[in-house]
């Protein structure tokens, strides 16, 4: 019985899942609910929203040089605060909010497909579930290029809306500016924190990345990096272009934008839209799967997940198993009412991530990669903030 994954990723692909992963349908939205609340100041929010995720972000880094393994949260906070059973139970949380997410994201993705295409929704959703499932099954490579070329997609498809909002006449709200009211700036960055969720699923392809020591830490740095850049851009383009007012109300911000510099129909957007969940939908699965393959390997209960499919080399069993979950949740569950939930349960996962790392740091302080305890110390009280606000949010 096999029970290692292949190692056939390198840097560029393992950044363009990362950034994939970030650069998700959301973007699409939270551009105007960031506008709302920050004005012109927008793209100051993302840039700090990066600041704020980058801490925490560097921790990950850190760990995934001590410890890569897949089911990494699981493996940082285990080893740590040398407490398994929380360990195990931030990688059974991880793994369901992967599949979740995944759940709802598939049922949006195919809703856009509908309304461009009229296609039935059940039978899409469940070809589309057993179509993605079949190619994470196939090989982690063929999944990762497959993710990178939904990415190209996505960056094109912004990149068409910068150059328009660039090139469009600029509203009066931008040619006037305004006041910088750092308690919208702030307001904004938190709401924007959101959008960079999603560099932690870098590290459960620890075992299928060559040199993982090198490679983990540059790539969760690059892709922060990069959708951060997309970000500013992207909200730069949408200030310049909407007059706020409008922007902070629509639900379709981007399309705006590109009416405004481009005139005629934005329904292009959907079409990128879908690609965009449907890299979401493959990114989680993955991601899920080796979390469980990784749980495998230190719990009795979750052996039969550590298992790898002898000429693939993928955790078959797992892979099935979130597949089935996925398509069931788009087709049955309130996904959208659980998915509101998951980035909460992310947000207290990095406060025990860094957590973790600041404990190890005191026990064992070198590394191949560190970081100085002061960027625990900080990742802990943001992540501590952005939770705070979600959970209010919710009440």
């Amino acid at each position: 019985m096999a029970e290692t994954l292949k190692r056939r990723i390198g840097p560029g692909l393992l950044t363009a899942y990362g950034v994939g992963v970030m650069v998700g349908a959301g973007i699409y939205v939270l551009v105007g609910a960031v506008a709302a609340e920050a004005g012109i100041w927008a793209p100051l929010a993302f840039l700090l929203a990066g600041v704020i995720a980058a801490p925490t972000a560097l921790s990950y880094a850190e760990f995934s040089t001590r410890l890569p393994e897949a089911a990494g949260e699981a493996i940082f906070v285990a080893r740590g605060l040398n407490l398994p059973w929380l360990g195990t139970a931030v990688g059974l949380a991880i793994a369901t909010a992967g599949a979740v997410s995944a759940a709802a994201v598939l049922r949006g993705g195919v809703g856009y497909l509908g309304a461009v295409t009229g296609l039935p929704f059940a039978p899409s959703v469940l070809v589309i579930g057993l179509l993605l499932m079949a190619v994470a099954i196939l090989g982690v490579l063929e999944s990762l290029a497959l993710a990178a070329l939904f990415t190209v997609i996505e960056v094109a498809g912004l990149a068409m809306v910068i150059l328009a909002g660039f090139t469009a006449p600029p509203v009066a709200d931008w040619q006037m500016g305004g006041d910088l009211v750092w308690s919208g700036v702030m307001a904004g960055a938190v709401l924007a924190f959101f959008a960079f969720i999603g560099f932690e699923d870098i590290v459960n392809m620890a075992e299928e990345v060559r040199t993982p020591e090198r490679t983990l830490p540059r790539a969760i740095l690059l892709s922060l990096a990069i959708t951060g850049a997309l970000y500013a851009l992207v909200s730069i383009a949408a200030v310049r272009a909407v007059p706020l007012a409008t922007l902070g109300g629509s639900e379709q911000p981007l399309a705006l934008v590109w009416q405004a510099g481009r005139g005629g129909s934005a329904a292009f957007l959907s079409l990128i839209a879908v690609a965009a969940a449907l890299n979401g939908v493959l990114a989680q699965m993955v991601m899920a799967s080796r979390v469980l393959f990784g749980l495998g390997r230190r719990s009795v209960a979750l052996a039969g997940f550590h298992h790898a499919h002898p000429r693939f080399g993928t955790p078959l069993r797992a892979t099935l198993l979130i597949g089935v979950i996925v398509i069931a949740g788009a087709l049955l569950l309130p996904v959208a009412d659980l998915a509101e939930l998951t980035s909460g349960l992310l947000l207290a996962v990095f406060v025990l991530v860094n957590a973790a790392l600041m404990a190890m740091k005191r026990r064992a302080p070198e590394a191949a990669f560190r970081v100085p305890m002061a960027v625990p110390v900080f990742g802990l009280g943001a992540s501590l903030l952005a939770l705070s606000v979600s959970l209010a949010g919710a009440v």
